[in-house]
């Protein structure tokens, strides 16, 4: 074998082919890696493999054309098999000879992390797992070309075939999908699943992503394998008939590759029953797709049933909220995920609800309530500016899934009464949502229709009212607040007077300013002065968005008596020193400052605790302008504003148990480099390196041909 490797090798390196095989790959990896991690700055080489990896469906065919064809073809291979050596042996120093040559630019790509890491946070284990993943998919699309090169004599065929072969491998995934959002019989899935043995990227997209699975790699190894087992089956057949072996000795080489094709298929499916804990492995520096050990100590703690279905065909879903529900599933005996198939089933959610969730969406069923959790807040976005377009910046599908469990087994929940009758702005479905993930129930109260706020009430949400309240309402409210009451006060600009609800804000010593906050400077306004961007202060409340932004557009300034003994005031939100209010809007694209318009800086929302006569401590927090709590604002700057509201509302009640996980980042920081070190970069790994290995094997290839 060694001497079959060796020749193999020489060959290569001898001829043209192996020097082009290499320099084609090496000034693709070049290429894409200065484009993707040292100008724009991508923290893995992730990106470059898995822009490149359609380069091998083109070259690897003319790697592995020759190999056996045309052998076949000179008759060179009766030395083959008549040679006192197995067939495995020959087959395998063939194949590790194509390994080596695969094997020079896959190292030219692994040293590159190692010089990444200068330009700042890199994923060094993501970086390696992908570039293990596209090491072991060459090496099937090697082992394939090996194989279709042993079944003919042309090397043009032996080409078409090994290429055709590796296209289908990689537009399987999509063939796959196509089959499955199609057809919803038993035998379609069936066909579906069968076609996915084939599919050869899918896996390789799996381990890029951070996510090792063991089964992943076992799939390239066993298929290689397999490959090559069949190569050298079809290699012993002819040396049977050459030998007279005759057709019991074919049939035992057919019969011997249907054995392998199923020990192939028992040892992937083997896998699926290895506990996940054991065959995937997260290697992504925030641990995206592990679960937290909040979420294990709670789910270890469950003590009901709870089942969770999916709106969607197994298999055909959100990778990651799959990868999470079975984590979920291993991880406590009283979770259990169902899939549910829309096509089937159409109907399926309206046992739960009136409004047909999206696709992948989630019902999280207890034995007290269920809740549905759309597919749309599994992922947190953000605005692109320079784009325009949203991004995904985050993943929440265990936060999300965390607090449905806990809402749906939780034996008494708070509840949060939305104070109504006053023209009070509704609050709309992305907040509401907010307010269940924190598991609160939020109930509509008319306080006309009670002689006080429930005792149950955790806190209570005056949200904009463009009526003033009674005098016998407003006290209603006072009453409640110092007895050791929360609110979440949210005032709105009206034409007539608020004097009983001014009383409200009253109680905690704070007041209302007169007009519209107009900004004027740029670091603090989106567009337009009234669109403010406003500081976030350092608080509690604010620690989840510490470097990010909040969208207050036609707000009004909060002043308060800083002074009072009873009461300390924590300010949120607050403008720049240059921020002036408009007293008198009469155009809103007027921002001129006028002789009545009130000097800044502002307070756009404030926290305050206040002490009362009771000893109770009342707790509110209070925004000056009902715009930041709207869905339209808050697609500004995708989740920020419902997560200050979330915050919020989390300070404001007391939970027996809180589980609450954070969205898990989906970014990191670019890579920066100088530019004078990208240029170099370039240069080297564009053009130096790929037209020195070309040029390498032209000089060698042309001397061989003048002897």
């Amino acid at each position: 074998m060694k001497a079959i490797y060796k020749r193999e090798l020489r060959s290569y390196f001898c001829s043209f082919t192996g020097w082009l095989f290499v320099a084609v790959n090496l000034f693709m990896m070049g290429l894409y890696f200065i484009v993707y991690n040292m100008l724009i700055g991508y923290p893995t080489i992730a990106y470059v493999l898995q822009s490149i990896v359609f380069t091998y469906i083109v070259t690897i065919p003319i790697l592995t054309m020759r190999v056996l064809s045309e052998e076949r073809k000179n008759k060179t291979d009766q030395l083959i098999l008549t040679a006192p050596v197995s067939v495995g042996k020959i087959v395998l120093g063939k194949y590790l000879a194509l390994m080596t040559v695969l094997l020079i630019p896959t190292l030219f790509m692994g040293v590159l992390p190692l010089f990444l890491r200068l330009g700042g946070e890199f994923q060094m284990g993501v970086s390696y797992a992908s570039l293990l993943g596209f090491f072991l998919y060459g090496g099937l699309a090697l082992a394939v070309g090996l194989f279709l090169s042993a079944l003919t004599e042309s090397v043009v065929i032996a080409a078409v075939l090994a290429f055709g072969a590796l296209f289908l491998g990689y537009i399987m995934p999509g063939i796959s999908s196509l089959l499955t959002s199609t057809g919803t019989s038993a035998v379609t899935t069936v066909i579906a699943r069968i076609l996915s043995c084939f599919d050869m990227v899918g896996r390789f997209d799996t381990l890029s992503s951070g996510y090792f699975e063991l089964e992943a790699a076992v799939y390239y190894v066993t298929a290689i394998a397999l490959a090559l087992f069949c190569t050298a089956q079809v290699i012993q057949k002819r040396r049977y008939n050459i030998s007279g072996g005759g057709i019991k000795l074919g049939a035992y080489s057919v019969l011997g590759i249907f054995v392998a094709i199923a020990l192939t298929v028992v040892v992937n499916l083997g896998l699926n029953y290895v506990p996940e804990q054991y065959s995937s492995f997260d290697l992504t520096q925030n641990k995206l797709y592990r679960l937290t050990e909040e979420t294990k100590a709670f789910l270890t703690g469950l003590s009901e049933d709870v089942t969770i279905y999916v709106l969607a065909e197994e298999g055909a879903g959100d990778e990651n909220l799959e990868k999470t529900l079975e984590q979920m599933e291993d991880q406590s005996g009283h979770v259990r995920v169902s899939y549910v198939s829309t096509a089937k089933n159409p109907n399926f959610y309206q046992n739960y609800t009136q409004e047909q969730p999206v696709s992948n969406s989630l019902i999280v069923e207890g034995e007290k309530r269920s809740r549905v959790v759309s597919f749309e807040d599994i992922y947190a976005y953000e605005m692109d500016y320079n784009t325009y377009s949203y991004q995904i910046t985050g993943y929440d599908g265990e936060g999300q899934i965390v607090s449905a469990i806990a809402y749906v087994t939780t034996e008494d929940m708070p509840v949060l009464y939305a104070v109504g009758g006053h023209g009070e702005l509704e609050l709309e479905d992305k907040f509401v949502n907010a307010i269940e993930k924190e598991n609160v129930s939020c109930e509509q109260l008319m306080l006309y229709s009670v002689d006080e706020i429930p005792e149950d009430a955790q806190g209570v949400i005056l949200n904009a009212p463009t009526g003033d309240y009674s005098e016998d309402d407003a006290k209603k409210v006072i009453d409640y607040l110092k007895k050791g009451g929360n609110a979440l006060i949210i005032s709105t600009m009206t034409e007539g007077e608020m004097t009983n609800f001014e009383s409200i804000l009253d109680f905690y010593g704070i007041s209302e300013i007169e007009g519209t906050i107009v900004e004027q400077d740029r670091n603090f306004y989106y567009q337009n002065p009234y669109y403010l961007f406003p500081n976030i202060e350092s608080a509690e409340v604010t620690t989840a968005l510490t470097n990010s932004l909040v969208f207050a557009p036609f707000s009004m300034g909060l002043s308060y008596e800083d002074t009072l003994e009873d009461t300390v005031y924590t300010p949120l939100l607050t403008t720049s020193g240059s921020a002036f209010s408009k007293t008198d809007i009469t155009d809103t694209s007027d921002y001129s400052k006028g002789a009545n318009d009130i000097e800044g800086p502002f307070v756009v929302s404030v926290e305050a605790e206040k002490s009362t006569e009771d000893g109770n401590v009342s707790h509110a927090f209070v925004v000056g302008g009902e715009s930041l709590f709207t869905g339209l604002a808050d697609d500004k700057v995708p989740g920020n504003n419902v997560k200050l509201f979330g915050s919020m509302i989390s300070n404001l009640v007391e939970h027996e148990t809180s589980v609450a996980i954070p969205v898990k980042s989906l970014s990191m920081p670019n890579l920066t480099f100088k530019a004078q070190t990208a240029y170099i970069a370039a240069v080297l790994c564009v053009v130096v390196i790929p037209l020195a290995t070309l040029i390498t094997g032209l000089v060698i290839w042309l001397k061989r041909r003048r002897r």
